[in-house]
C-alpha cells in the first residue's frame, strides 16, 4: 500500500469544497484577471490560502477562505474553477465526486444564485468532457445566514436538480448555529426535494448529529463528535447514514485532538459506512491519496477496505439507483486485482 498504488486506486469523493480546494496557480490565475496583487513565492502564496498552523477551532481554519472570495465573483471564474479542482481529482483516478460550494458567496458583485450555481456546472461540464470522471455540485447554504437567503439558494437549486446539481450542505459556523436553529430551512430544502448532507460534529457537539439524523439527514459531513457515544452510533447505523470523513482537517481544526478521540474505528467496528474525503485540498494542504495513506498508517486500511469505503460513498452519493449501482460496478472491477 505505497503512494504509487494509493495513487491509482480508483476513487470517489463527496465531501470537497470548491474555495478550499483551487490549486495555487489557478489561485494566481483568477487574482490576475481582476488585479489583486499576490506574493511572488508559491511559499508565500500557500501560507494565505492554507490552514494555519496555529488553529485553534473550525473558525480559525476558515479563514482562508476570506482571502479566496473576491476571486469567485463572475462566471468565467467560477467555471474556471469548477474545472480546476475537478482536473485535480481526475489526476489521481478519481471516478466520482459531488463539489460543494455557497453561492452567496460569489454574490458580491451582482451574480444571482442561480447564475453562480450554473457557472460551476459549466465548469464541471467542461471537465467532465476533458477527463474520466463525472462531477456534479452540492449547493451550500450557510447556517449563519438568515432563513431568506438559504431559502434563495435551494430555490435557486432545485430546478436545476438533474442537470449538474445533485443535493445541498449546511457549513459554516456549527458551534453557534446546531441544527436547531434552522430547521424550518432545512424542511424548506426538502419540501423543495434537494437531497441534504450537514456538516455536523464537527466542533465537539454531538448532540448535532442526533439533531441531524432526527432532520431526516442521513449523510453527514465530518461526524467526529460521535466518539465515545455508543447509542448515538448505533442510532446512525441503524438510520443508514454516512460519514463523511475528513481526517487531517479534523486534527486541523481541533474536532479532534488527536487520532486517539477520531471516530473512525469504532464508527468501522459498529458498520457505519464510511466515506473517505479532502475537504478541503489547498487549506488542508492534501489530495486524497495524502489522506488514504494517512488511513492506512493510522488504522492499518487495506485495499479492500478502501473498495468499501468508496462503495459506500458510490451509494450515498445523490445519483440515481441506476447509476449509483453503475459506479459500484466500476469500482469492483479496478479494484479487483487488488482485493
Amino acid at each position: 500500500m505505497n503512494a504509487t498504488l494509493l495513487h491509482h486506486l480508483a476513487k470517489v469523493e463527496l465531501h470537497c469544497h470548491l474555495d478550499g480546494s483551487l490549486s495555487l496557480p489557478m489561485i494566481r490565475r483568477l487574482a490576475a484577471r481582476i488585479g489583486q496583487a499576490l506574493p511572488a513565492a508559491d511559499a508565500d502564496l500557500a501560507k494565505l490560502v492554507q490552514a494555519p498552523a496555529t488553529a485553534t477551532n473550525l473558525m480559525d481554519y476558515l479563514r482562508p477562505f476570506d482571502f479566496i472570495r473576491p476571486l469567485l465573483q463572475d462566471h468565467d471564474a467560477l467555471a474556471m474553477a469548477a474545472h480546476d479542482v475537478a482536473a485535480q481529482a481526475a489526476a489521481e483516478n478519481v471516478r466520482y465526486i459531488e463539489l460543494r460550494f455557497a453561492p452567496e458567496f460569489s454574490m458580491d458583485r451582482g451574480l444571482t444564485a442561480t447564475q453562480a450555481i450554473e457557472a460551476v456546472v459549466d465548469g464541471l461540464a467542461q471537465a467532465q468532457a476533458d477527463f474520466d470522471l463525472t462531477a456534479n455540485v452540492l449547493v451550500c447554504a450557510m447556517r449563519q445566514s438568515t432563513a431568506a437567503m438559504n431559502q434563495q439558494v435551494f430555490a435557486a437549486a432545485a430546478p436545476l436538480l438533474g442537470r449538474g446539481v445533485v443535493g445541498g450542505d449546511f457549513a459554516g459556523n456549527e458551534a453557534d448555529f446546531p441544527p436547531s436553529t434552522f430547521t424550518a430551512t432545512i424542511a424548506y430544502a426538502q419540501s423543495r426535494h434537494v437531497p441534504l448532507t450537514l456538516h455536523a460534529g464537527e466542533c465537539h457537539c454531538a448532540q448535532n448529529i442526533a439533531e441531524t439524523l432526527a432532520a431526516g439527514v442521513t449523510r453527514i459531513g465530518h461526524a467526529t463528535a460521535i466518539q465515545n457515544h455508543p447509542d448515538l452510533i448505533q442510532q446512525f447505523v441503524t438510520a443508514g447514514a454516512t460519514a463523511e470523513l475528513c481526517l487531517t482537517s479534523n486534527l486541523q481544526t481541533r474536532a479532534a485532538a488527536d487520532l486517539s478521540e477520531y471516530p473512525y474505528a469504532q464508527l468501522r467496528a459498529a458498520g457505519a459506512n464510511l466515506t473517505i474525503n479532502t475537504d478541503n485540498r489547498t487549506v488542508s494542504n492534501v489530495d486524497l491519496t495524502h489522506e488514504y495513506g494517512e488511513f492506512v498508517r493510522a488504522f492499518g486500511v487495506t485495499a479492500a477496505d478502501f473498495l468499501t469505503f468508496n462503495q459506500d460513498a458510490a451509494r450515498a452519493a445523490f445519483i440515481s439507483q441506476a447509476d449509483q449501482a453503475a459506479l459500484v460496478q466500476r469500482l469492483a472491477t479496478e479494484y479487483a486485482p487488488y482485493v
